[in-house]
């Protein structure tokens, strides 16, 4: 198999944090790309028509894409149980949050990387960002208790959505008011599999 990555994307990151923990990491290439919704010719269209990554190319079928459906599908190969039966929907949803928040920082990123200065809105940044407070509030109110359980999907992609935040809103200092979040991710970052997949770039 062969995964479409780039070291800086925190959807890849899930990925590959998913692949150490299910000790599938051999068996995957990793094929480098890079590029933005301006720049699609830098991205691996032949297996992702809307040119996004990851896109996994499969050695028993084509090519799947978007984070998600990768991870389920990697999670069943190797029987790995991420994503339990029994609380199947507390961890798709809290999946589907963390995704959130990494779909507003990279709106951010985009608005300051891909928008010619003088077109760039404060305004719409801060509503991408106030986006990120309400998820982590929800995570707070709702899902710590979740954190303190075994292990799964939902809790590699918060760990990832959170280092996202970190490499690329540093100032904004998520932490903030979160004490109990916050030494939930420094304890989970210190895993093997975030600590082999550290964002760069």
């Amino acid at each position: 198999m062969k995964l479409h990555d780039n070291p800086a994307s925190p959807y890849c990151r899930k990925v590959k944090v998913l692949l150490h923990e299910t000790g599938q990491s051999d068996d995957v290439e990793i094929a480098f790309a890079v590029g933005h919704p301006l720049a699609p010719e830098k991205m691996p269209l032949a297996h992702n028509p809307l040119g996004k990554i990851p896109a996994l190319e499969r050695d028993e079928g084509p090519a799947i894409y978007d984070s998600r459906v990768i991870c389920r599908f990697l999670d069943d190969r190797a029987k790995a149980g991420l994503y339990p039966e029994s609380r199947l929907w507390d961890v798709l949803t809290l999946e589907a949050t963390a995704d959130g928040i990494m779909d507003a920082v990279i709106l951010m990123v985009y608005e300051g990387r891909s928008r010619p200065e003088d077109l760039r809105y404060q305004p719409w940044v801060d509503g991408q960002w106030d986006k990120v407070v309400r998820a982590l509030d929800a995570v707070n109110a709702r899902w710590m208790a979740h954190l303190a359980g075994p292990v799964d999907a939902a809790q590699i992609a918060l760990g990832c959505a959170l280092g996202y935040a970190d490499f690329r809103a540093p100032d904004r200092d998520w932490r903030k008011g979160r004490d109990e979040l916050a030494a939930w991710y420094d304890a989970f970052a210190k895993r093997p599999s975030m600590q082999a997949t550290i964002p760069q770039g």
